[in-house]
């Protein structure tokens, strides 16, 4: 038996509230289909959300995992990271099944992304939760009656209490591209510690496995970790500010690139075509195991 949830407001925005049976929370605005707020059954929030983003028509928000559609970043003529994350997406289904709770939300072309991008495309995105488990999938359909390309993220912001105890492992012998020096290189160790300003297209992740790694309690061994899986999205980004960039960002505190680490699912390096009627989907799930 499922039951259907109400459309409801956070942080002065349309939103829709998931709870699974088990307690597992997840919180999505209209705005952007953007996912705000993930909290595991019996756990604490797992998305990072900036305290001093806007949640205005046409601004994007900070944390949570904005959708990247139809570019990412400034890889191209349109604005960085595209229009999708600015757009108001329409809310088809939520509901909570007997051991999860889903929402489906689409968003299609209008005479205002026509003018930047001119393609007859309908976005779905869907996000479930049950437990410890989140999944979110983002398929895009060709609509129209030419060929076209686009590339995507899934920019998953993730919460931690201390970047320099964090850690993400399974990137060893991958090849990516390091934006901040434009430079191609090679990951040759398993364990990836985020010192200064990172940003890297990992390339050919495919459905590799990476995990999320926190020390919490040295005295303890105490350690969170969250599996990441993809499958779709041929890259992986990694992001993190650091102090400086963090210091231009007028969304975001001075000192939030401490408590945060994007872990992005992505096809960036080589665009998804599709052709008359085809469709593409890519999925991101994220497992708290610690």
């Amino acid at each position: 038996m499922t039951r259907a949830l109400p459309i409801t407001r956070s942080h002065g925005i349309e939103a829709v509230e998931l709870v699974a049976p088990d307690g597992a929370r997840a919180t999505i605005a209209l705005h952007g289909g953007h996912l705000l707020s993930w909290i595991p059954a019996g756990g604490e929030e797992q998305l990072y959300l900036s305290p001093t983003s806007e949640f205005a028509i046409g601004q994007a928000i900070r944390g949570g995992v904005p959708v990247c559609f139809p570019q990412f970043a400034e890889r191209g003529p349109l604005k960085k990271h595209g229009f999708a994350r600015t757009k108001p997406w329409q809310l088809v289904a939520a509901e909570q099944g007997e051991s999860d709770a889903l929402a489906v939300l689409k968003l299609g072309d209008d005479a205002a992304t026509r003018m930047v991008w001119p393609h007859a495309f309908e976005l779905e995105l869907s996000v479930r939760i049950a437990g410890q488990e989140l999944q979110i999938e983002l398929a895009c359909e060709n609509k129209g009656d030419s060929a076209f390309e686009f590339t995507a993220a899934l920019h998953s912001y993730f919460r931690v209490a201390d970047i320099d105890a964090t850690s993400v492992q399974g990137l060893s012998g991958l090849d990516y591209f390091d934006s901040v020096d434009q430079t191609n290189k090679s990951q040759r160790v398993d364990l990836l510690l985020p010192s200064g300003e990172i940003d890297r297209i990992y390339q050919g992740v495919g459905s590799q496995d990476l995990t999320l790694k926190e020390q919490l309690a040295a005295a303890d061994n105490k350690e969170r970790r969250v599996e990441i899986r993809q499958q779709g999205f041929e890259d992986a980004v990694v992001w993190n500010p650091a102090a400086a960039k963090c210091a231009t960002l007028a969304d975001m505190p001075a000192d939030g690139w401490r408590q945060m680490l994007c872990i992005e699912a992505a096809a960036v390096m080589k665009p998804i075509r599709l052709e008359p009627g085809e469709s593409w989907a890519g999925l991101q799930s994220l497992n708290v195991v610690a």
